[in-house]
């Protein structure tokens, strides 16, 4: 996995953790109160979708059941490719101290988290993957559209989160974190449990409901999300790269590490994520 002599005390045999634990430490598309991170070898990861229940009825101890059938479907998520290039000098390369490999693995890894948490909250071209704000609100199969709370221009109590967990809870989901700006998660700590009061509405600012906000400068400012990490898969393929050269950087002796992964993400069941905002 190396072209330069010299350079290989910054790769432990267990180079691709350079890469990916800081990515699942500080990525929000990776944070299990979010979404269900999965890992493949393969090139598609197929998952299954239970669309409607097969349908039971209450019968007379001798009368007969009618067959039924639940309604699948099926969604396939190919990861796309994300990289990063880092170039370091030589005297780092070859320092084998571990404060010298974290550093490297916390620049290589900075803005991959970027990357992908862009790209999971938004709604980027091709070949980014799709994210939350590609997913529909009226398309015409009602399944596939995330439910929607209207804020209105300010939130001031907790009725939007209830309602939230009531459009969650009614499509047999269960909001598992919400998700939001810096801003919003800054707005809440500061609601008052009165007017005229100081003391705050949320005894921690960070935990509504019983379920933790997760904040991100990727998110729009505006736009909360309710989040059933149950109905959203985070796909990793196991196929981390790490390769180091000189010769981007030879007249200046350094050294370029770059770094490639592929990331994809699943929205298997759209009705059970909520997205709450303004919406006049």
């Amino acid at each position: 996995m190396t072209s330069t002599a010299g350079a290989s005390s910054i790769l432990p045999p267990e180079f691709s953790s350079l890469i990916t634990a800081p990515l699942e430490a500080q990525s929000v598309a990776f944070n299990p109160a979010l979404a269900t991170p999965v890992t493949t070898g393969s090139h598609e990861f197929h998952i299954p979708i239970l669309k409607a229940n097969a349908e039971t009825i209450w019968v007379e101890e001798t009368g007969e059941l009618t067959p039924s059938e639940p309604t699948m479907g099926e969604l396939t998520v190919v990861p796309s490719k994300t990289g990063g290039l880092v170039p370091v000098s030589r005297e780092m390369a070859n320092d084998s101290a571990p404060s010298s490999q974290e550093m490297i693995g916390k620049s290589l890894a900075a803005d991959i988290v970027r990357n992908v948490d862009t790209a999971f909250l938004g709604n980027l071209a091709s070949p980014a993957p799709k994210g939350l704000a590609s997913l529909p609100e009226a398309d015409a199969d009602a399944w596939l559209n995330v439910a929607v709370v209207d804020t209105g221009a300010a939130i001031t109590n907790l009725d939007p989160f209830n309602a939230a967990l009531a459009a969650c809870e009614s499509a047999d989901g269960n909001i598992t974190g919400w998700l939001m700006h810096p801003t919003d998660a800054l707005a809440l700590a500061n609601l008052k449990d009165a007017t005229d009061s100081s003391k705050p509405l949320l005894e921690n600012p960070r935990v509504i409901a019983g379920r933790p906000v997760i904040v991100s400068n990727k998110a729009t400012p505006g736009v909360r999300w309710g989040l059933d990490a149950a109905a959203i898969t985070t796909v990793l393929r196991e196929d981390v790269e790490i390769a180091i050269s000189d010769a981007p950087f030879f007249t200046s002796d350094r050294i370029a590490i770059r770094s490639t992964l592929r990331v994809g993400f699943g929205f298997h069941t759209p009705n059970r994520l909520v997205k709450m905002y303004d919406k006049v």
